[in-house]
Parts: structure tokens; C-alpha cells; sequence
């Protein structure tokens, strides 16, 4: 597949995104390509770590393909986009829950879609130009590929602030979020990833990592403990609104430009997973409970219409300058019963 190279290299399972003009965005067939071959290296010993990594200077992957996703939305199709979640989803459990160490070398974005494969493996390397968000509920989406988990646990609230204003993190960020690891400055990625494939030991990652220059998201942690905790999304809005600063106005800039059924059901779903454990399975769960719903039932399709079709940058988005109807949270993120997701008994 010329849009992403899968092979054994020495000691090590590699997987590199080859579509940099696309800024390696992933479609389902680069999904199920990278699962398969997941599945195969578990359980073949000469593979003993696996090393993900992509071409170009711009991005590792800026998400997952959704012009396929509003093509077929659009006609009222909506088994294509729940096949697509599902399947993704379970790959995410599986890098989370693999049993070899999996490391990732994430330049410039990684968004949507590439979170879910670069950020839930053993050694999550971040350099000088990563740029790590979760920017859903722009198009009317939650974070999702499992992103909710990490939200979940990040300290301050700054889950709240990240998924609901999709701020971008640079690696001092990133690593205070949870969302990777270790900063090596990515003049030395060629060299540690030959060595990977050489000696196959994870360990020479931690040795070659390095302090992070200082991010933008320590000096805001008071701020978002302050006005991301208070529960609901009219709360935080009303917070942010009673206060003059430069935080403030950035906040509320961002919050009024996405889905408010979004950011809603963003800030349930993190109180649910904090209230009932943090575990991966758990969020992915709620994930696709929206998912599922999202074409028929969201701002989905209006986002993207907005954003990347006409990009007008003018969403018509349910619930626009009133409170979201709590039901509304209830029926987006209730069981699918039959529907529901599902994941082998033991993911490798």
C-alpha cells in the first residue's frame, strides 16, 4: 500500500506513514493495514518491540480520511462511518493493551486519528515541532480513539480545556497531559530508530531522552483548575465571561466557535470516566456511543460541511447560544445495546 510502509526491520515491527502531502491522514484501509500486522507480530518472537513513525516535516498523522465519512453520510449511509469508528477503536485498544513495547516518533500534528496511534503506546516520543490536539468538537465530534482516557487523567482540568477548546500542545505540553513520554530532539530520531531495529531494547529511548523547553499549558494550570472544574458546560461559560483576562478571552473565543452539544457531552463523558475508573475499553465505549449517533444525531456533518467542504467557517450548530438540554447529553451517550462495542476477549 503506497500510503503506508509495513515491514520487519532487524528486531523490530516497523510502521511509517507515506502520505505526507496529505499530511499522513488515515483511511480505513491504512487502519486495518496496521491492525493486521499488530495481530501478526504479537505472536512471532523475532519481532520484539515495534517502532511507528511517518515521512515529512508536517505531521505524523492529522487524522483519520473523512471526506469518505461525509460522502456517505450525507446520503443517509451511515454503516460506513460506524464500521470505520469500530474498527479504528478496537486497533486503539490493541496498541494500548499490546504486549511488546510500541513506540512512536510523532513530528509536527498529530490529531484525531493520529492520537489513537501514536498516543497509547510504551514510549510516546515527541520533538522541537510536535503539535499534539484533540480538535473534535470543531466539527462536532467528541475526542475520541480513546483521547477521552488521557483527558480523563489529565491534572487541572486540563482535560476539560483541551478537549473542549482544542488547544494544541507542543511536547513540554503533550507530556504534561499524558499524552507522551519523552522529548529527543528529532535530529536524533534516524539514529535511535536504526538502533531500535538493531538491539530491538525500548531502553535506549528513555536514555536518549531529554528535558522539554517549557510549554504554554504549566502557566495556565491555575486558570483551567479554576474555570474547567465547574461541571457544566453553561457553568464554565459563565465563569469565563465574569472574568477580564487574557486566559478568559482566548477560552471563550475558542468555546463559542464549537459544537455546544460537543463540548457538552465532552465534559459528561469525563466526568463519567473519572466517576467509574479510567480504563481504556470504558472509553472507547462512550466514544462510539456518540460516534455511532453522530452522523444521524450530531453537528457532525454540519462541521464538516462548515469546515472542510464549503469552509465557510460558519457551522449552523444545534443548541447555538442556549443550554444544551441535559437530555440531549443522555440520548448521545446512552447504551447501543446490540450495537454496542465490542473487543476480543484479549486484545495482543
Amino acid at each position: 500500500m503506497s500510503d503506508i510502509h509495513i515491514r520487519k526491520s532487524g528486531q523490530a515491527g516497523r510502521i511509517t506513514f507515506t502520505r505526507p502531502k496529505a499530511l499522513n491522514a488515515m483511511s480505513y484501509d491504512m487502519c486495518m493495514a496496521i491492525d493486521a500486522a499488530m495481530r501478526d507480530w504479537a505472536a512471532d518472537d523475532s519481532v520484539r518491540l515495534v517502532v511507528i513513525d511517518a515521512e515529512g516535516d508536517k505531521a505524523f498523522c492529522a487524522g483519520g480520511d473523512i471526506a469518505e465519512l461525509y460522502d456517505t453520510g450525507t446520503k443517509g449511509d451511515y454503516s460506513y462511518g460506524r464500521t470505520f469508528w469500530r474498527d479504528e477503536y478496537r486497533l486503539n485498544a490493541r496498541i494500548f493493551e499490546y504486549r511488546k513495547p510500541v513506540i512512536s516518533f510523532m513530528q509536527g500534528f498529530t490529531m484525531g486519528g493520529g492520537v489513537g496511534i501514536g498516543c497509547h503506546g510504551t514510549h510516546r516520543v515527541v520533538g522541537e515541532s510536535s503539535q499534539i490536539a484533540m480538535p473534535e468538537v470543531g466539527i462536532g465530534l467528541v475526542p475520541d480513539v480513546g483521547g477521552s482516557l488521557m483527558l480523563a487523567l489529565a491534572p487541572d482540568h486540563l482535560g476539560e480545556y483541551l478537549g473542549m477548546t482544542a488547544a494544541r500542545m507542543g511536547a513540554d505540553d503533550a507530556i504534561l497531559a499524558g499524552f507522551a513520554d519523552y522529548f529527543i530532539p528529532q535530529d536524533q530520531w534516524p539514529a535511535l530508530i536504526a538502533a531500535l531495529e538493531e538491539t530491538g531494547s525500548a531502553k535506549l529511548v528513555e536514555d536518549a531522552a531529554r528535558p522539554a523547553p517549557e510549554g504554554q499549558l504549566r502557566a495556565v494550570r491555575k486558570d483551567t483548575a479554576a474555570h474547567f472544574g465547574k461541571g457544566s458546560l453553561e457553568n464554565i461559560l459563565a465563569g469565563l465571561e465574569a472574568e477580564v483576562s487574557e486566559f478568559t478571552a482566548a477560552a471563550l473565543k475558542s468555546l463559542k466557535r464549537n459544537s455546544p452539544l460537543s463540548m457538552a457531552c465532552t465534559l459528561e463523558m469525563l466526568r463519567r470516566l473519572r466517576a467509574d475508573g479510567p480504563a481504556i475499553r470504558r472509553a472507547l465505549d462512550l466514544e462510539y456511543r456518540y460516534t455511532f449517533r453522530a452522523m444521524e444525531k450530531s453537528d457532525f456533518l454540519e462541521g464538516i460541511r462548515a469546515q472542510i467542504i464549503d469552509k465557510d467557517r460558519n457551522p449552523q450548530w444545534q443548541y447555538a447560544g442556549q443550554p444544551v438540554p441535559a437530555q440531549a447529553v443522555d440520548d448521545m451517550l446512552a447504551p447501543l445495546g446490540a450495537d454496542a462495542l465490542t473487543f476480543e476477549e484479549e486484545v495482543q
